[in-house]
C-alpha cells in the first residue's frame, strides 16, 4: 500500500472517529433526560412469560396518570419513589391471582440497557435510571420500556412527550435510525460498563 493510500485511510478513520465522538456525546446525555421500566420474568417457561406479560399490564394499568405533570426525569423518579410500595403491592396481586406464590420485588435503580427500538424513535444503549420489578427468580426473558417520557403508558393525558424532554440534538438522534452508529455505541457502553466492574 503507498503512502498517501495509507495517508487517506488514516484521515478517513480519524474523520469517522471525530464524528463518533460527537455522536456517543449526545447518546451518553439521553439517559439523563429519560426513566424506563423493566419486568424481569421468573423464568423463560411459557407460563412465567405470559405471567410477566399480565404484571405488565397491571402495572401500566395502575400507572396510567403517574406520569401527568412530570416534566423531568427528577419529577418522574419522585412520582415513582412515592407510589413504589403500591407498585410492587399490584405486581404482587396479580402473581397471587393468577395462582402463583413468587415473590416480587420493586426498586429504583441504574441500570444497563441495550440499544432498544419503540415504533420509530431509537435509544441508544446506555446506564438508564428505571423501576425495576422482578418476578420470583428473576432469571426470566425481561420486557422494557420507557415510563418517562410515557412511551408505554395508555392514554398519558398531561405527560411530557419525548420532544418536551429531549434536546432537538437528542431528538435527532432518537428518531434519526442511526442503525451502525447506535451499535458503536452499544459496544462502547459493553466496554465502558466492563471496564467500571473490572
Amino acid at each position: 500500500m503507498k503512502l498517501w493510500e495509507k495517508c487517506a485511510l488514516f484521515g478517513l478513520f480519524c474523520a469517522v472517529l471525530f464524528s463518533m465522538l460527537g455522536f456517543t456525546a449526545v447518546c451518553e446525555s439521553i439517559p439523563d433526560e429519560v426513566l424506563r421500566l423493566h419486568i424481569l420474568a421468573n423464568s423463560d417457561s411459557e407460563a412465567d412469560q405470559a405471567l410477566k406479560l399480565r404484571v405488565r399490564d397491571r402495572l401500566l394499568e395502575e400507572s396510567a396518570s403517574l406520569m401527568d405533570g412530570a416534566s423531568t426525569r427528577e419529577e418522574a423518579l419522585a412520582a415513582v419513589e412515592t407510589i413504589l410500595p403500591a407498585l410492587r403491592e399490584a405486581a404482587q396481586d396479580e402473581v397471587y391471582r393468577a395462582g402463583y406464590s413468587y415473590p416480587v420485588t420493586a426498586e429504583l435503580t441504574e441500570m444497563y440497557f441495550p440499544t432498544r427500538e419503540y415504533e420509530d424513535v431509537t435509544l441508544p444503549a446506555g446506564r438508564y435510571e428505571a423501576l425495576r420489578v422482578t418476578i420470583g427468580a428473576g432469571e426470566g426473558h425481561n420486557w422494557w420500556c420507557v415510563l418517562f417520557p410515557a412511551l408505554c403508558l395508555p392514554a398519558a393525558q398531561d405527560s411530557a412527550a419525548l420532544g418536551d424532554v429531549l434536546s432537538a440534538e437528542q431528538l435527532g438522534v432518537v428518531e434519526g435510525g442511526y442503525e451502525v452508529r447506535f451499535k458503536a455505541v452499544e459496544l462502547y457502553e459493553q466496554l465502558r460498563s466492563w471496564m467500571e466492574n473490572w
